[in-house]
């Protein structure tokens, strides 16, 4: 047998009940986009068997993408080394020849720190994500819809963080506008919104969130000599936000979705993704959320993409998805608690039954490096199911140094193209400048005139209130405020009444400068222009 056959991916060879061979098993790489599921208790293999999985789909011309938790799968990129275990193990499942190798690895990580940096608009997120992102309720869903619908219309781009911050504000300044057009537009619930965000930002988000985007043809690439690109997120780090990990997997899922041409069929899948943790995708998740993926997971695969779960309970995965998922790998299970063995019996009564097997009792008895294993065949049946060694790896087993990780960045077809923020005007940027127009005079305005006193003294209270002191000190004796409230004063004496809020604004944007100044405007006098 061989690691790599003509449309097959060899993953093991299955025992009989008394130890001997009964044949080798094979994915059919013409059925390998109808998805996959890999599950087994921790320890059990899950790891090696999804490095296996990656490397004969890299052998086969077929890009992959993994995330990588404990960063043990950076090894692929390494060449293994023939130790002892690994030999006698490729003799007793009779894999020969088995060759040691490496294959080609682009690193990525979402904080740009092990891989390079992974980024997405706000607007690519969508509100359905990043209402699950923040766990938002329904009433708060609605708002951040309002929200998005407010940037369509108006020509906002949401690129960052800091866009949809600034346009949550705006939108709470013109609640009561946007609710007679929209809906209901409380205040609160924007405030509820705005604190999610502010979670997500220190979880690590604002990172993530920006451009250049990922093009999604970096994901797809092929090496000179024809063997499919394996890109591995680093994701040890990425596991301490559990909920930004999903939510860019899902993300990821439904752009690939969305932008890929239908093909039907192929000889090979065009891209396999691996969602490692499954779990983390539907722990809480709302029903319109596993709608969506299970409609994701049962279109995509006309796309020529093979979505493949992994996880350590098969009860983690919704049956509307798992219903989708035509091969599977069962690792080992323990029935110690009653969860545990519901999960034993809902795992064996997946499989297509063997007459020779008692499948719910080998899951129990299963070793390290042993599974039960059912793949497609012929017309899409599974086949039934069989005790299986895994093959060895050919790659390393275990993580890649930070020297060698480094290096591998390096000679990236990738290094360089998205290792630096580009920061455009949008949203943010926008809503500034409009902030900024609404206090400044305009052109063509009536000719100055002397302000009114009755005003004048309304300004005096403001700064008075505001700075502290008063406006008629010598400079000396003035903090920076007072003399900012001084030169006002003096700048709006011949102007007019009317224009009195927009010289304030002007001077003190002019004094105070940049972003605080404007801050300041919106702060303070915010109330006052919009009277």
């Amino acid at each position: 047998m061989r690691m790599l056959e003509d449309g097959e991916i060899f993953i093991g060879t299955s025992f009989d009940a008394e130890g001997a061979r009964v044949k080798g098993e094979y994915l059919d790489l013409k059925l390998a986009n109808r998805h996959g599921l890999v599950t087994g208790a921790t320890g059990t293999g899950k790891t090696v068997t999804l490095q296996v999985l990656a490397e004969g789909f890299s052998a086969a011309g077929v890009p992959v993408f993994a995330a990588d938790i404990k960063g043990d799968l950076s090894g692929v990129a390494a060449k293994g080394e023939p130790k002892d275990f690994l030999v006698k193990r490729a003799q007793e499942i009779g894999l020969d020849p088995y060759v040691n190798d490496k294959f080609p690895v682009v690193f990525w990580d979402l904080f740009g720190e092990q891989g390079h940096p992974i980024r997405a608009t706000v607007s690519e997120m969508g509100p359905l994500l990043l209402s699950r992102l923040m766990g938002l309720n329904d009433t708060q869903e609605g708002v951040l819809n309002i929200v998005f619908r407010v940037a369509d219309e108006q020509g906002l781009l949401l690129l960052d963080l800091k866009d949809l911050q600034a346009l949550l504000g705006y939108v709470a300044d013109n609640a009561a506008t946007l609710t007679t057009q929209y809906g209901n537009v409380a205040k609160a619930t924007i405030g509820a919104v705005q604190r999610q965000l502010l979670v997500i930002e220190q979880q690590g988000g604002a990172k993530f969130f920006g451009e250049p985007a990922l093009s999604l043809s970096d994901l797809m690439r092929k090496d000179p000599t024809g063997r499919g690109v394996i890109n591995i997120l680093a994701a040890d780090k990425l596991m301490g936000s559990p909920r930004l990990y999903a939510t860019f997997l899902l993300w990821l899922m439904s752009e690939l979705f969305e932008q890929l041409p239908e093909i039907g069929d192929p000889d090979k899948p065009q891209l396999v993704f691996f969602f490692d943790e499954a779990h983390l995708l539907f722990d809480e998740a709302p029903k319109a959320l596993i709608d969506k993926v299970e409609q994701v997971v049962r279109l995509i695969r006309s796309k020529g993409v093979g979505v493949y779960f992994v996880t350590q309970n098969p009860i983690d995965v919704p049956e509307t998805v798992a219903g989708q998922l035509g091969n599977r790998v069962q690792h080992a299970l323990r029935a110690y608690t009653p969860r545990d063995q519901k999960a034993v019996r809902a795992a064996a009564e997946t499989f297509r039954p063997n007459p020779k097997l008692n499948t719910a009792q080998v899951i129990s008895e299963l070793g390290v490096g042993e599974a039960l294993v059912s793949t497609l065949e012929g017309k899409g049946a599974p086949t039934v199911v069989q005790r299986t060694m895994i093959a060895p790896p050919a790659a390393r087993i275990g993580p890649v140094t930070p020297a060698e990780r480094q290096a591998l960045m390096a000679s990236s077809p990738v290094a360089g193209r998205y290792d630096v923020t580009i920061d455009r005007q949008s949203a943010f940027e926008m809503l500034a400048n409009k902030a900024e127009g609404a206090v400044v005079a305009a052109p063509g305005g009536p000719a100055p005139q002397q302000a009114d006193a009755g005003a004048l003294d309304s300004i005096g209270g403001i700064f008075k209130s505001v700075f502290g002191g008063s406006v008629s000190g010598r400079s000396g004796t003035l903090n920076p405020g007072q003399r900012v409230a001084r030169e006002v004063t003096r700048t709006i004496v011949n102007q007019t009444a009317g224009n009195v809020a927009a010289s304030i604004g002007k001077s003190i944007a002019g004094s105070v400068g940049g972003s605080v100044g404007r801050a300041l405007v919106r702060g303070v006098l915010g109330s006052l222009l919009r009277r």
